[in-house]
């Protein structure tokens, strides 16, 4: 079917004898038979008045052989009595590109989570340096059909959080200088903060992998505000050695999350008396947060022990407190005095948890052992749309 042999006009054939013959040979039907139904394969059926539709057999460039050899095109026509009409052929770039766009469509993406695998329409990105920004955002998944809760639900999770907050053991002090804080942060606060790091991540500086220079790569995704760390110099910097990019600002709204934090944690350690001291201001110390390391971490993400001990010497000398923000699901927090996992404590910290460790437990070694999965509260999972795993935001004075 080379050069114009293709083209045929209604009164080279009848219709029984040539026009059906392309579409019984590819298997098409005419938009007419999709709208109303199945088409008859009798000749009785066909009528002068009738509209009548042709194919075009259109040949395929052999550059895209990957491709169906033959591509056929439909086009209707006013009636058989109308003056004959010649077809166009479409273009094989036509198709392609068409085609193109439907391929492009369907992403996928391998699980963030090593034990399971997702259908997720997103790719993971974040993997390394260099890599597109990391999305905490959850996909919508074209292979399955989601079960959302009611409203109703996730107005009775609100209420439950909101009665734990108010509970006696809300207020907890694990030992001098080391205090936690459960459900802390409201469940509309939650979601304002994860959308917030979400926007965040999206920019300059947003969340990736840290990598040491030998391969190795830590279990979680990270993203720095106010000052950079650096896993290689386990220092703090102005930009990202591995593309320049300066961190993002602590948002002033985060700020007064810790604020709120230290001095419900000073009104806690008034009433009670404290563990060994009688100083609250002494026990965990005022800090104004210039550095926040936001980490997600999936459900297959750990941290070993380790200290936070890069800020300056001034600050460790303060003994200046780290301020931890727990949303997402729930993780197994170890901590101890000593790097020995077999001898460290150990407490659940859940969504809206606020841990704060400084005076005498500032150089306490810390870690995540695991996580749990699908603990997270449905105003998370659903109204912040996070993605199965936990955000972690720590603050404290460079």
């Amino acid at each position: 079917m080379a050069g114009g042999d293709d083209k045929r006009t209604p009164g080279s054939s009848s219709p029984s004898s040539r026009w059906r013959k392309p579409g019984a040979r590819y298997g098409l039907r005419s938009s007419e038979c999709q709208k109303e139904g199945p088409c008859s394969s009798s000749p009785s059926v066909w009528s002068k008045k009738a509209q009548q539709q042709m194919v075009t057999p259109v040949q395929q460039s052999k550059s895209e052989g990957s491709l169906p050899q033959t591509v056929t095109q439909v086009q209707p026509l006013k009636s058989v009595d109308s003056p004959p009409q010649m077809v166009t052929p479409v273009q094989p770039s036509e198709f392609v590109d068409s085609l193109c766009q439907m391929v492009g469509s369907v992403q996928i993406s391998d699980s963030l989570d090593s034990r399971s695998t997702s259908c997720a329409s997103e790719s993971v990105v974040g993997s390394g340096p260099g890599a597109a920004p990391f999305v905490i955002f959850r996909g919508v998944s074209k292979c399955s059909v989601e079960v959302k809760p009611s409203l109703l639900d996730i107005n009775r999770e609100k209420r439950r959080a909101k009665e734990l907050a108010k509970s006696a053991n809300a207020l907890q002090h694990l030992r001098p200088g080391m205090v936690l804080l459960k459900n802390f942060l409201k469940p509309d606060d939650q979601v304002k903060i994860i959308k917030q790091c979400r926007q965040l991540g999206l920019g300059t500086g947003g969340f990736y992998q840290p990598c040491y220079k030998d391969g190795a790569k830590l279990s979680l995704r990270m993203m720095c505000l106010g000052k950079n760390w650096d896993p290689d110099s386990s220092s703090y910097v102005d930009r990202r050695p591995f593309d320049g990019a300066q961190p993002p600002k602590i948002p002033e709204e985060l700020t007064k999350f810790v604020k709120d934090a230290i001095d419900a944690a000073h009104a806690f350690l008034k009433q009670s008396g404290g563990q060994g001291t009688s100083n609250p201001l002494k026990e965990i110390p005022l800090i104004s947060p210039d550095i926040c390391i936001v980490n997600f971490y999936t459900t297959a993400g750990k941290l070993g022990l380790h200290q936070d001990k890069d800020e300056t010497k001034n600050s460790l000398a303060k003994n200046l407190p780290v301020v931890s923000f727990s949303l997402g699901d729930t993780v197994e927090f170890l901590y101890g005095d000593a790097r020995d996992e077999a001898k460290a404590s150990k407490i659940k910290l859940e969504s809206g948890d606020v841990l704060i460790f400084g005076g005498q437990s500032r150089h306490i070694f810390h870690g995540v052992s695991t996580i749990t999965p699908k603990t997270a509260p449905t105003y998370v999972t659903e109204e912040a749309k996070l993605r199965p795993g936990r955000l972690n935001l720590t603050f404290r004075q460079y």
